[in-house]
């Protein structure tokens, strides 16, 4: 989907392999992600996909995971492609911010409409960039999963201190806040943007 100079993803990704065909390991249990490291690769889903959350939200990852061993980057664009498919990328946080920018941080622009994926009232949500952002919650660093259809996290390829940059938009506001951070082992959704 263009949105000014770039092409972003239509959905949230939800591939379980890289590029090059090496499988990335899925983890599931709450115990399990909890065991997991700040460098440990791994995806899951949703509360491991009960109510089959993963078609709709795709899949949710560790750093570790999205970036698959390349060196944080904060340029634009960042040059890594990380989980992502040939051809693409994962974004900066310049990256997203360029985006925000582009939009006058009106993330309902960005967001599907009604109240199918989201809960109520998704403010201000008329997706008019066709970006189709959905709420897929977030597997915290502990193991527990939070969130769905509330907020969508997505990672950045930026780092700070031990800890990534994410972007976030939530059901009840059109900003789009990408300032924070989470511990690396947490599981987050990934867009891509194209090369």
């Amino acid at each position: 989907m263009r949105i000014g100079y770039q092409v972003w993803m239509a959905e949230n990704l939800k591939i379980t392999h890289y590029a090059d065909g090496t499988p990335i390991p899925l983890v599931t249990g709450d115990t399990e992600w909890g065991n997991l490291t700040n460098t440990d690769k791994a995806y899951c889903y949703y509360n491991d996909n009960f109510l089959g959350e993963a078609e709709t939200y795709g899949a949710l990852y560790s750093w570790a995971a999205a970036m698959n061993g390349a060196t944080a980057s904060s340029d634009n664009p960042s040059r890594v492609q990380g989980v992502c498919p040939d051809g693409w990328h994962l974004p900066s946080r310049l990256e997203w911010l360029e985006l925000k920018t582009y939009i006058n941080d009106d993330g309902g622009k960005l967001k599907e409409t009604g109240t199918e994926h989201w809960v109520a009232p998704n403010t201000g949500a008329d997706n008019s960039t066709g970006f189709t952002a959905l709420p897929g919650g977030e597997r915290h660093w502990s193991g527990f999963s939070h969130d769905i259809g509330y907020i969508g996290y997505w990672w950045t390829t930026d780092d700070s201190s031990g800890e990534a940059p994410y972007t976030t938009l939530k059901y009840n506001t059109t900003s789009i806040e990408s300032s924070l951070t989470k511990r690396k082992d947490a599981g987050l959704s990934v867009r891509c943007v194209k090369n």
